[in-house]
């Protein structure tokens, strides 16, 4: 009978290491989790370096502006031309012979 009592005490620690186990694994994936989804949302406190940019009196360069569009020319249709005197004049010079 203690043998019996012996090997029922055994296979139920068994047991109940394999689930504690478990559980533990899933308790330690569950807050690894928890901490990685956490840890996104948290603001980052790094020392700032110079001027607060939250600053309405810091210096700061001037703005300068420049037109996206500025050498623009106006390509409206035009009355036609005569193509060969256009033509004539971009092709590039005839080489003179040998």
């Amino acid at each position: 009978m203690l043998a019996q009592f012996g090997a029922n005490f055994a296979a139920v620690h068994s047991v109940v290491g394999q689930f504690n186990r478990r559980r533990s694994g899933i308790l330690l994936a569950g807050v690894a989790v928890a901490a990685v989804t956490l840890g996104g949302c948290m603001p980052a406190t790094v020392a700032l370096i110079g001027a607060d940019p939250a600053d309405p009196g810091a210096k700061v360069a001037g703005a300068g502006y420049r037109s996206t569009i500025a050498p623009y020319a106006s390509l409206r249709p035009t009355a036609p031309a005569p193509w060969r005197q256009q033509n004539e004049r971009v092709a590039p010079a005839p080489k003179s012979g040998r």
